[in-house]
């Protein structure tokens, strides 16, 4: 049996007999807070932080990051994580390059990237549910096969096209807009909105919830979970190839050999903080797109008043993953604690003296908190 190290769904919400100031704290604090960022950079740089330019700017060059940060989404919801997403939005954005240079129409390029993603969350898939090996190791890995194969097909070099073979419709797909509001951030807000739509209001996304919650309770239940595990991991590949596809649109005919693995840190920090927030304890998409605003605000703003310091973006980022991890275990333990003690006091008196071996009475004493946190959810 593999090692149970994969994020699981834990309710951090407020008890029921909490008061509506912590209720509203504990499910809006991240809302406080990102407006509480923007305004203090906002009064720092007057000039150029709360402008159209600086918002038009950042929404063009963070709609992949949040696409990513959505693709990390979906597994989690299940109780896995993909640690391969960044790594193959790299691989796809140099594929959708290298294809046209060498004559691929562009719209058969997205289609084979968006084959090919689906190709690796499948494998992730087989890896994690046949092979029995925990999500955490199994995407690491193939993530690195992945990193290992852009390398070796790009020889470490950028991809360049020297001779304009690629379509010019493909690099409308980042150049496009809606108003003032740049296109790809509204392919990435929308899916969003379909992602939140979809686990919120369809059985779909009830049966991914109650695997992330209980894998063993929803088995029981009849849910497919390996199929739920399969399809949540083939929609992390297609949505990292989609974030591939649209970094190589915007990049003007260049396709950087090692960009993948640097939006990696910041879409698990943004799907890690998201699922602090809204629906405390559950990874939600309008956590995940609030979790990309307070870290593209935050460095956005830090990189303003301090420029020049390019140690500002992946510190923001490792200390908004630890804030987030903690914030979330902490409330997790108390939320078991709370469980425990509740059995505990409500539990019936033994009927009969206590044996040397453990029974299975005394295994389900031990797996209630657990069981307690599936109902939670």
């Amino acid at each position: 049996m593999s090692m149970n190290t994969s994020i699981k769904s834990t309710a951090l919400e407020p008890g029921k007999n909490s008061g509506a100031g912590r209720r509203i704290l504990t499910i809006y604090g991240m809302v406080f807070l990102a407006v509480l960022l923007f305004g203090l950079f906002a009064i720092a740089k007057p000039q150029t932080f709360p402008t159209l330019l600086n918002f038009q700017l950042l929404a063009s060059a963070k709609a992949p990051l949040l696409i990513i940060a959505l693709a990390v989404t979906v597994p989690m919801v299940t109780g896995k994580i993909d640690l391969s997403a960044g790594y193959a939005a790299g691989l796809w954005q140099v594929m959708a390059l290298s294809w046209q240079v060498h004559g691929m129409d562009y719209r058969l390029a997205i289609l084979l990237c968006l084959i090919g993603g689906a190709v690796i969350g499948l494998v992730n898939a087989l890896l994690i549910e046949l092979a029995q090996v925990d999500a955490f190791i199994a995407t690491l890995a193939t993530g690195q096969v992945i990193y290992a194969i852009t390398m070796w097909y790009t020889g470490g070099q950028q991809v360049t096209d020297a001779t304009g073979a690629r379509a010019k419709a493909f690099d409308e797909l980042a150049t496009w807009s809606l108003g003032p509001i740049p296109g790809p951030f509204v392919v990435a807000i929308v899916l969003a909105v379909i992602m939140w739509a979809v686990l919120e209001f369809l059985p779909v996304g009830r049966y991914l919830y109650a695997v992330g919650a209980n894998p063993a309770a929803a088995r029981l239940t009849g849910i497919p979970r390996r199929a739920c595990v399969a399809g949540a991991m083939v929609a992390s590949g297609m949505l990292a190839a989609l974030a591939g596809v649209l970094l190589a649109a915007r990049q003007a005919g260049i396709a950087q050999a090692n960009i993948g693995p640097d939006f990696l840190m910041p879409a698990l920090a943004a799907a890690f903080l998201g699922s602090t927030t809204i629906k405390p304890g559950r990874v939600n998409a309008l956590g995940t797109v609030l979790g990309v605003f307070i870290t593209t605000v935050g460095i956005s703003g830090l990189q303003q008043i301090l420029p020049g310091q390019f140690f500002l973006e992946p510190l923001f980022n490792g200390l908004t993953l630890i804030a987030a991890i903690t914030i979330a275990s902490m409330a997790s333990r108390q939320r078991l604690a709370r469980a425990d003690a509740k059995f505990t006091t409500t539990a019936p008196p033994p009927t009969t003296p206590p044996q040397s071996s453990s029974s299975p009475a005394e295994t389900s004493m031990v797996d209630a908190p657990a069981g307690a946190q599936g109902k939670e959810n």
